[in-house]
């Protein structure tokens, strides 16, 4: 729902909610809401609901804005009658502070929110940050308390609110990373860069399960000096470069053929270069085998099509970790009707 009426949604895979209680009415971009909620039936344990909501005026403290009940488990998102707070509920209650959900404060953003219900695991992440630059987690946590009525709801009772958007999954209970809300974000971060990231994680070649931590495989966000000095080597940092689409599969644009460049930085320290060579070579030579035997391999819908290594060779006396590069092509068929 991009601010218009939730129940008549257009889209080639896009359900509408049905209306709970109430009604709302469009204006300015957004679905305006002073009296009235809308639901969709959820499938599974696993959910995902996404909201971007301001408010004109704040609902009343226990107003419920957002809840996913599975029919055994349920979270809900609590209004507090403050325009700077939150309360996550389930058998425990978590007040998130410090929010301009009214965007009073000097160039305001819409706020955010992600709500996600696994289980009995439920998650509140705000304007899709996860962690902190120390690591530390930004999202808010309860356990899910027992329910017997199923339902994804979304709306307010009281009060005025802007509804900007929203987004509901019932194919699972995804983090900001896991499930993007741009298609093509999605297509390149989550199902290239992460997807070949949680790929080499999970391989049982000798070197990737046993000489690199699964904490030393990642994604380049930073490749900056100051975030590699902190790591110790071993470590594979995963970057999607750049993307190309040669042609448009059809005339309508409906399926686009799109290569990727991925690069894979591969890092070792040993007791001289040599040994961090070697290293490095055995390790960059277990990326390409499990990448070119189980990725890519989907003929018409998903391949690897060229490949380039650069290997790091000593050009000084100081040093003192050794740095091999993979390059794959990949290409694609992406089915762009999602948008």
């Amino acid at each position: 729902m991009r601010g218009g009426d939730p129940t008549s949604l257009t889209g080639s895979f896009n359900a509408s909610f049905s209306s709970a209680s109430g009604s709302g009415s469009a204006s300015g971009g957004n679905w305006v809401i002073t009296n009235g909620t809308y639901s969709i039936a959820p499938t599974g344990t696993a959910n995902t609901l996404v909201a971007a909501i301001e408010y004109t005026t704040a609902p009343s403290d226990g107003t419920v804005l957002m809840k996913i009940d599975d029919g055994a488990k349920k979270v809900e998102v609590h209004a507090t009658g403050s325009n700077t707070s939150l309360k996550l509920v389930g058998t425990t209650t978590v007040t998130i502070s410090d929010l301009d959900i009214a965007k009073a404060e000097d160039n305001p953003t819409t706020l955010i929110l992600r709500l996600t219900l696994d289980g009995t695991d439920a998650k509140l992440y705000r304007h899709e940050i996860i962690n902190d630059d120390d690591g530390t987690a930004l999202y808010a946590s309860v356990t899910a308390s027992s329910s017997s009525s199923a339902g994804v709801v979304w709306g307010n009772a009281n009060g005025d609110v802007k509804w900007g958007a929203i987004y509901y999954s019932k194919f699972g209970a995804f983090a900001p990373d896991e499930l993007l809300i741009s298609d093509f974000a999605q297509d390149t971060l989550a199902r290239m860069g992460i997807a070949i990231v949680n790929q080499l994680k999970n391989s049982d070649r000798l070197y990737l399960k046993t000489q690199v931590d699964d904490g030393s495989i990642l994604y380049g966000y930073d490749l900056s000096m100051n975030r590699i000095s902190r790591m110790t080597p071993p470590m594979i940092h995963v970057v999607v470069q750049d993307i190309d689409s040669p042609e448009f599969d059809t005339l309508g644009g409906t399926k686009v053929r799109q290569e990727y460049g991925v690069r894979v930085f591969i890092s070792t320290r040993g007791t001289n270069y040599e040994n961090a060579y070697r290293d490095c070579l055995n390790i960059a030579g277990e990326v390409f085998d499990e990448l070119y035997t189980n990725t890519g391999v989907l003929a018409t819908t998903d391949s690897i099509i060229s490949y380039n290594a650069d290997l790091d060779i000593k050009l000084d006396d100081d040093d003192t970790i050794c740095t091999h590069q993979l390059t794959f092509t990949y290409q694609r068929l992406i089915d762009m009707r999602h948008r």
